[in-house]
């Protein structure tokens, strides 16, 4: 008996490769969920990444605003405006001091607001709002809502002792 290389043999079955039209058709759109759902979850870190902004934010706040009217400016300005830096730094968008521009692209960052920060007689409240570009394509089109989480933050008065009636010592 000969043996024949594979393409010589007469009556051999050929092994079916996979069809050009399925990979091409399919890829794109693996593609597109792909694109998809790594921007759905980049979004969820961007809410996880504005709470902890928001938190350090608002911590920062209480232990570096003033109480007394004469320091207002200060804060309103200087200070509200460090802190507003150092979380949009931190979220991703891109600045003098942090070049963020692949994350801030990615992302769709537009615009960050944290100042003015609402003062009340007990609590300060500070309100960190991020705003997305629109997303643009050909199948969908619409502008996300802007995302804000609020922080209460209360004055650094010092807290009155507080005593429950039954706990007293009485005379």
């Amino acid at each position: 008996m000969r043996i024949l290389p594979t393409r010589l043999r007469p009556n051999t079955r050929r092994e079916r490769g996979q069809a050009t039209t399925e990979v091409v058709l399919l890829l794109p759109l693996f593609m597109f969920f792909l694109f998809a759902f790594s921007k759905v979850f980049a979004m969820l870190v961007l809410i996880q990444k504005m709470e902890i902004a928001s938190y350090y934010a608002a911590r920062r706040w209480q232990l570096e605003s003033h109480r007394n009217v004469a320091y207002e400016h200060f804060d309103e300005g200087q200070l509200c405006k460090d802190i507003e830096e150092k979380a949009a730094c931190y979220l991703g968008f891109s600045r003098a001091e942090c070049p963020n521009t692949v994350i801030q692209s990615f992302l769709s960052l537009d615009s960050i607001k944290l100042c003015p920060i609402q003062r009340t007689q007990v609590w300060n409240i500070v309100t960190l709002t991020v705003r997305t570009k629109p997303i643009n394509t050909p199948v969908l089109k619409f502008q996300t809502p802007p995302l804000e989480v609020t922080k209460y933050v209360p004055n650094r008065d010092r807290p009155i002792a507080f005593v429950l009636p039954g706990l007293q010592n009485s005379p």
